[in-house]
């Protein structure tokens, strides 16, 4: 039978004592785990959408735990705000996603939460830092190749949103709709031991009207860009993880937790790339892969 090294063992212990200065509800026992975090310059992430039966916490909490950076930019709505306006829905797994981002704020990553439409409640404490986490509407994030890169949420670009606030909201039920039907769609198939399939995600690449928006979206963002005079964009919002170049401008989007659980990163060399966690957690752990929709 394999044994851990003592040494290892002894180091894992030493981590479970409680350090001082946090929160004792900051201080819980991590469960145990040999696998070695991934070390990162930054991580992007955004529209978590806690507060909604869609969030994937579960997963993005074992994306969390198996990651190391020195900063982390949450890119908007983090918390669906519209969505608990019209009903409470918080299970203990939403709690898990907020203990793990404010523990690594505790332990020296700089946590950065610039606000969203749908957290846009925030945006009035914007300035302020609330357990360690900044509160902001932008920011420039200089790569470590010297790079400056605008970070916004991109709701800014969104005409829907911009123009016709009543349609947003339109858009919203349907959308919610879809992810409810998700659920139920990915329910049948852990049963089936078959992974984790985004209808909504899958839907929105075979839409012609959907694919135009996204495009006109990801033009619209590099032009701000573009007058801002940075060398590119990191935003979120539309849920499609994507790298383009628009002419000398870079757009990155992060992409989502509730469709297609992915995350910006950079390298220590200034590299950035997306990470497909889903895909990650099938290649590792076919079973793992089984995301666990929260009904």
């Amino acid at each position: 039978m394999f044994q851990a090294p003592q040494d290892l063992l002894d180091r894992h212990e030493q981590a479970l004592i409680a350090r001082p200065g946090l929160p004792e509800w900051l201080n819980l026992p991590e469960p145990r785990s040999f696998r070695p975090k991934r070390k990162l310059r930054t991580v992007w992430i955004s529209d978590i959408h806690l507060g909604t039966r869609g969030c994937n916490a579960a997963m993005l909490v074992d994306f969390l735990r198996a990651v190391e950076c020195e900063t982390i930019y949450l890119v908007g709505d983090i918390v669906d705000g519209w969505r608990l306006k019209k009903g409470w829905y918080w299970p203990d797994a939403h709690n898990e996603v907020v203990r793990r981002l404010l523990k690594m704020a505790h332990r020296g990553t700089r946590v950065v939460f610039v606000a969203g439409n749908h957290d846009e409640v925030l945006r009035q404490f914007a300035g302020l830092t609330f357990g360690g986490v900044e509160l902001v509407l932008e920011a420039i994030h200089e790569t470590a190749d010297g790079r400056k890169l605008l970070v916004q949420h991109g709701d800014a670009f969104d005409g829907v949103v911009l123009y016709a606030r009543w349609l947003a909201f339109l858009g919203d039920q349907a959308y919610g709709m879809l992810i409810r039907f998700n659920i139920v769609v990915n329910a049948v198939r852990r049963r089936f031991r078959l992974p984790y399939w985004s209808l909504s995600n899958y839907m929105k690449k075979r839409v012609k009207n959907a694919v135009q928006y996204v495009g006109n979206f990801e033009q619209a963002v590099a032009q701000e860009a573009a007058s801002r005079g940075v060398d590119g964009v990191v935003c979120g919002h539309i849920h499609c993880a994507e790298i383009r170049q628009f002419g000398d401008i870079t757009y990155y989007n992060d992409g989502d937790w509730v469709e297609s659980c992915t995350a910006l990163v950079e390298e220590f060399d200034g590299a950035m790339h997306i990470i497909d966690w889903i895909a990650e957690s099938k290649s590792n752990n076919p079973v793992a892969a089984e995301m666990e929709a929260v009904a």
